[in-house]
């Protein structure tokens, strides 16, 4: 799983190199242009960092077909301009085809030995719960 993603500031990061095993990995697949990812996707993420303080969150914004986007187009969708954690692009979805992801938001939960434990697609309620619960059962 070597796959190139780049930092807000384009410079180039492994997705390998920001999984831990030490705690469960959490990413998030989104997209700006997705008004389920950055209306409930992006503040729930926040919400379980609260929640599983030790959960790695990963958050991939996930370009499709010739989309780029800026650091400030993609920043917009934060009140403040800034985010409360590191946000990664997958500028040709690589990554997000490597996990055959269903749509934005996607989420997937690897657990210790980075092995697929869980993979939900949405954002609303139902996506929510299974998420958590998934969270919930990778940490114990």
């Amino acid at each position: 799983m070597d796959i190139e993603l780049l930092t807000l500031n384009k410079e180039t990061i492994s997705l390998s190199s920001l999984l831990s095993t030490e705690q469960p990995n959490l990413i998030l697949f989104y997209n700006t242009f997705c008004l389920g990812c950055t209306g409930r996707a992006i503040p729930f993420a926040f919400e379980l960092t609260k929640d599983f303080p030790k959960l790695n969150l990963i958050v991939i914004h996930t370009n499709f077909g010739n989309q780029s986007f800026s650091k400030s187009e993609i920043l917009d969708i934060f009140r403040s301009k800034s985010s409360p954690f590191e946000i990664y692009i997958d500028p040709n979805a690589e990554a997000y085809k490597y996990f055959e992801c269903e749509g934005t938001p996607h989420w997937i939960v690897l657990d210790l030995k980075l092995q697929q434990f869980r993979s939900i697609f949405g954002s609303q309620t139902q996506a929510q719960q299974m998420l958590f619960y998934a969270l919930e059962a990778s940490t114990i």
